[in-house]
């Protein structure tokens, strides 16, 4: 199982990563795009990284937006490999 991160690791490893915020033990990031076709796209390119890293996000889609939520639920809180993937992420246009 994978180790939980401390305040201060997960403080700074947030402060690395643009446009995600830390809510509770959950590391999110909200896109917005210019239709409900090109949200799904970007939910289709999540696919390929989740997988091969054996780490999936929970995401919702509303319309043009979507919220992608990481967590390691069988850790209980964040860890790096929450970190890693919203790294992984965050290159994905």
């Amino acid at each position: 199982m994978a180790q939980l991160l401390t305040k201060t690791e997960i403080h700074k490893l947030a402060n690395s990563l643009s446009g995600w915020t830390v809510e509770s033990n959950k590391l999110q990031t909200l896109r917005k795009f210019k239709d409900f076709v090109a949200a799904i796209e970007f939910v289709n390119k999540l696919v390929e990284p989740a997988e091969s890293a054996a780490h999936h996000p929970d995401i919702e889609i509303s319309y043009n937006k979507v919220k992608v939520t990481l967590t390691t639920h069988d850790a209980g809180g964040l860890t790096q490999e929450d970190f890693d993937l919203a790294a992984i992420i965050s290159q994905i246009v």
